[in-house]
C-alpha cells in the first residue's frame, strides 16, 4: 500500500513540476499555487463559524493544500464529506 501511495505522490509531483515549467515562470507558478491553497484552507476554517465545515490543520492537509492549491482543498473537503471524518 505504501508503494502505491509513494507512486501516486511521485506522479503528482512530476506532473505539477512539468506544468509549472511549461508556464515559463516555474517559481512564480509554484509559489502562487501554494499561496492560493493556503488562503483557501484559511478561508474554509474562517467560514466554519457560518457553515459548520472545517478542516484540521496538520501536516497532511498542509502539504496537500500547498502542493495542489485550491483543488487540493476541494479534494480534502470532498473526502471529508464522503468518509464523514
Amino acid at each position: 500500500m505504501m508503494v502505491f501511495l509513494y507512486s501516486v505522490a511521485g506522479v503528482l509531483g512530476v506532473s505539477i513540476f512539468v506544468g509549472a515549467v511549461r508556464t515559463g515562470k516555474p517559481i512564480r507558478s509554484l509559489l502562487g499555487g501554494a499561496l492560493q491553497g493556503a488562503c483557501a484552507l484559511a478561508a474554509v476554517n474562517v467560514a466554519c463559524a457560518f457553515t459548520g465545515v472545517s478542516l484540521g490543520i496538520n501536516w497532511f492537509s498542509g502539504a496537500v493544500c500547498l502542493a495542489l492549491g485550491v483543488p487540493g482543498v476541494i479534494t480534502i473537503l470532498l473526502l471529508k464529506l464522503i468518509f464523514g471524518i
